[in-house]
């Protein structure tokens, strides 16, 4: 008779053991809030970077890893795709390089960007995939053009959170006029 009573209080307590780590791991071990807005901080200064042309900012928000990833749809309806930061760079930080911001145009080649729709999903504490639809304006900001991001984010050795993927498709056929955003 002790042997079934001890039995079930064994099983009882296993269960609510791996009942308890499980819910920690789903509500505890990641502070979702904290992260989510470290890692959209991470994507902010990414596009203000690029968009400004700041070569040292924008490279700064990026694994710089051989598994790094770009990809983007062109406006001519052909997509460029680079894997790993040393072609990456070799693409996208030639890009900037090579087209400054115009001194008579200060500022942003896109001032205004908006995101909407922002979808988180944590693999643990180091790593996240977000997705949301993002509008960019021109730089007189009389439309806008809507694309949807996606980013793959790794948490490095150093605390902060960087981008490992970069998937941008942008529909330039359809102008979104301000007022209308």
């Amino acid at each position: 008779m002790k042997v079934p009573i001890l039995a079930s209080l064994l099983l009882t307590i296993t269960i609510y053991s791996c009942q308890k780590s499980s819910s920690a791991v789903n509500s505890g071990i990641v502070d979702q809030a904290k992260e989510e807005k470290e890692i959209i901080a991470c994507i902010e200064a990414e596009t203000d970077c690029f968009f400004k042309r700041d070569y040292n900012c924008w490279q700064d928000q990026f694994t710089h890893s051989e598994y790094s990833y770009q990809a983007w749809s062109n406006a001519d309806g052909t997509f460029d795709a680079s894997v790993g930061w040393e072609n990456i760079n070799k693409n996208l930080g030639k890009f900037i390089k090579e087209n400054p911001a115009e001194p008579e145009k200060e500022g942003s080649s896109h001032p205004i960007v908006k995101r909407k729709n922002m979808k988180f999903k944590f693999y643990g504490n180091n790593a996240s995939h977000v997705t949301w639809d993002q509008y960019n304006s021109d730089r007189d900001q009389k439309y806008f053009l809507h694309s949807k991001e996606v980013r793959l984010m790794e948490k490095g050795s150093d605390g902060k959170w960087r981008i490992v993927n970069v998937s941008a498709f942008w529909n330039y056929k359809n102008k979104i006029p301000t007022n209308k955003i």
